[in-house]
């Protein structure tokens, strides 16, 4: 028999890989027992779901090239963590099981054709719905009234909750039913709204307390408070998902449960939909991710689950998960990184805005190498330090942000962040008004602050003036072509031509976008001014209520605050801009330059005209700006938040929450023929 090291070289390198896979796998379980537990145990995760599920992915992805070193106790084969000692242990009905993940299309492909060789069939139909980033519950009726809500805890024991679940106001005590069954034992989702859980960071902030890093973390810290009284203050919410054990009561179908659960009184969420093929349930993971940051709650993917019941049944489960459901996730939107520095930034208001300069991270689509921290009381809040890992974020097309620091990666190296006291671009002394949070230079010559007035100027939202970019103005600047937003009308060819890259085509497209922004409509040159608190919406009420800059000038504060949506504070600023020397010496050249001052502005009259309309969901034979071009154009008005003023919301398909909150406030709802039958035909 040949000795070790006589073995072909095929046998021992064999040998060498699952000694490295073996080491692999234990340094594997090891960070994701450490991490589970931080995340369902301390409500204070080091790590990003993301990267939790990319250890997870490994982990797994090496137990099935070597089974062999798959084991019973292995993280890939449980559903949770154990409960908390805090809290009394709570045995579930049956065990509640966590599900897969697919992460693209072809991962969402590769289960149905799992489904469809368990079946011998395609399934009927799937129900999708949006994956709540919440805290998932257990919740029992008996006879109709509630009597436990437990945590799922590892799937079989959880943490008894009981008081804190009552506190939540859309969970009814007793089920709206004259024949309840005996027991009913009921999975949902618990979770803050996003507007809460501003005002709940704001109410910690006030009382000089650490801040929670997101929703999820703050239902979390929630619902496990030892007195139920700090629970009832935080407003949780609660979407029902599932039956986990019902007496006496058959369902055939997912769609037929969320259905008869509406029915007695419990909130099921109301995007969820019954589709009948894949293609429809991709066009709905599509639609949802799109419309994600439009939801008033954190979501991190779509559940799709089987719908009928007798096919459930037949495909079974494996020991921690349905293989009738899965979880399609949305790319990632936070990870965590290293803070290299905080420095400074100065805005076109004199802001100054502390921003941190990140180890680059791909995050939301991009790479990040910067990110906000909004005002130096939220980095003190925060208790962001220079050389922390922090917790990133990018959503959608928001400015990323340092969520949190994690505290518990802190070596001693780290360093707090001091505030400058002079301005870091001319050297002016800062200062802060009282009542305000924002720290400013009030050198309105400080070179920063004329870049950021030009740059917002030709904006879009401003004069739109193509080819005017931040590069170029601050070489105009730098060469003194440049003081102020006037000045972009008196350049010239010669002068634009000394910059470098400009070719004579250049120079003339600039030329020539210059020109077309003389005729802007008087909004956009009221939102290029920089008028401090003055946005598109109040430009625009301005310009309605006045028509001309020589009216707003003459207008006194009072008669400003009078216009709808403006108020005292922006009224304020506007007398204040308006007042300044600096201002009245730029509207003179501004005029002098041939912009236009004024703008004759009649909203259109017509059927609409006093009505108010919201627009939510998809519309299917035009699209949302179309419709408002539309309503306008009979003289109606859409805005973008419902209220007691507003006179229809009108519905289309995957509506948010603003649907729900039409109906909260008993206002009139439109689908899109409704609105049709409105509209006078084109």
């Amino acid at each position: 028999m040949p000795t070790q090291d006589q073995r072909p070289r095929g046998e021992k390198a064999e040998e060498a890989e699952l000694t490295d896979a073996r080491k692999r796998v234990e340094e594997l379980r090891a960070q994701i027992e450490y991490h589970s537990y931080r995340y369902h145990v301390l409500d204070s995760p080091e790590i990003s779901d993301a990267e939790y599920d990319q250890l997870m992915r490994e982990l797994e992805g090496i137990e099935q090239t070597h089974p062999e070193l798959l084991t019973a106790d292995s993280p890939s084969q449980r559903v949770g963590a154990p409960p908390s000692e805090l809290f009394a242990p709570v045995r579930h009905s049956y065990r509640l099981l966590s599900l897969d993940n697919a992460f693209d299309f072809g991962e969402l492909e590769a289960w149905e054709q799992r489904v469809v060789r368990g079946l011998g069939r395609t399934p009927e139909a799937y129900v999708c719905e949006p994956k709540i980033d919440g805290v998932s519950v257990a919740v029992v009726y008996e006879d109709g009234r509630y009597v436990r809500g437990a945590t799922r805890g590892d799937g079989t024991v959880g943490e008894d909750v009981t008081a804190n679940v009552r506190t939540v106001e859309s969970l009814p005590q007793r089920l709206r039913t004259d024949d309840p069954p005996a027991w009913l034992e009921v999975r949902g989702e618990v979770f803050l709204s996003l507007a809460d859980f501003e005002r709940i960071n704001a109410d910690l902030g006030e009382q000089g307390k650490n801040l929670f890093s997101n929703p999820r973390n703050a239902a979390a810290g929630t619902l496990r408070q030892k007195d139920p009284r700090i629970t009832a203050s935080r407003p949780l919410s609660i979407y029902v998902h599932g039956v986990v054990r019902v007496d006496g009561v058959e369902l055939a179908s997912y769609s037929e449960t969320l259905e008869w659960l509406r029915s007695i009184g419990l909130r099921t969420h109301p995007d969820a939909q019954r589709l009948g093929s894949l293609r429809e349930v991709q066009r709905y993971c599509d639609r949802t991710q799109q419309r994600r940051h439009s939801m008033d709650h954190e979501i991190d993917g779509v559940v799709v689950k089987v719908d009928r019941a007798d096919e459930r049944f037949d495909l079974g489960e494996t020991s921690k998960a349905p293989r009738w459901a899965i979880a399609f996730k949305f790319p990632p939107e936070e990870k965590t990184t290293k803070l290299l520095d905080i420095k400074p930034s100065i805005g076109r208001t004199g802001a100054i805005t502390p921003f941190a300069v990140l180890e680059p991270v791909f995050v939301g689509g991009v790479t990040v190498s910067q990110a906000t921290l909004h005002n130096p009381d939220m980095v003190a809040l925060k208790d962001v330090r220079v050389g922390d890992t922090v917790v990133v974020r990018r959503a959608g097309d928001v400015i990323p942000e340092v969520v949190a620091p994690i505290a518990s990666k802190r070596d001693g190296s780290e360093r707090p962040f001091r505030m400058p006291t002079e301005c870091p671009s001319c050297g002016t002394g800062l200062v802060r008004k009282e009542g305000e949070v924002v720290t400013r230079c009030p050198n309105l010559s400080c070179p920063a602050q004329v870049l950021g007035r030009i740059f917002h100027f030709a904006s879009r939202s401003g004069m739109d003036i193509d080819h005017l970019g931040e590069k170029t103005i601050a070489a105009l600047i730098e060469r003194g072509m440049l003081s102020d937003p006037a000045d972009v009308y008196s350049l010239t060819a010669d002068q634009l031509s000394e910059l470098p890259g400009f070719k004579e085509r250049s120079v003339q497209n600039l030329l020539g976008a210059i020109e077309r922004a003389k005729v802007r409509p008087l909004d956009h040159l009221l939102n290029g001014l920089g008028i401090l608190y003055v946005g598109p919406a109040a430009a625009a009420a301005l310009a309605d209520r006045f028509g001309s800059v020589d009216a707003i000038v003459e207008a006194p504060e009072e008669e400003i605050a009078a216009v709808e949506g403006i108020g005292p504070v922006i009224a304020a600023s506007v007398r204040e801009f308006f007042d300044r020397d600096q201002t009245r010496e730029l509207i003179r050249k501004l005029r002098g330059s041939g912009v236009r001052l004024h703008e004759e502005r009649r909203r259109a009259e017509g059927p609409l005209t006093g009505k108010t309309f919201v627009i939510t969901g998809t519309l299917e034979q035009m699209s949302r700006e179309e419709a408002k071009r539309r309503i306008e154009a009979a003289g109606g008005k859409v805005t973008g938040s419902v209220s007691k003023r507003t006179d229809y919301v009108v519905v289309g398909d995957n509506p948010g929450s603003k649907a729900e909150k039409a109906a909260e406030l008993g206002l009139a709802t439109l689908d899109e023929p409704g609105l049709l039958d409105l509209l006078p035909s084109q």
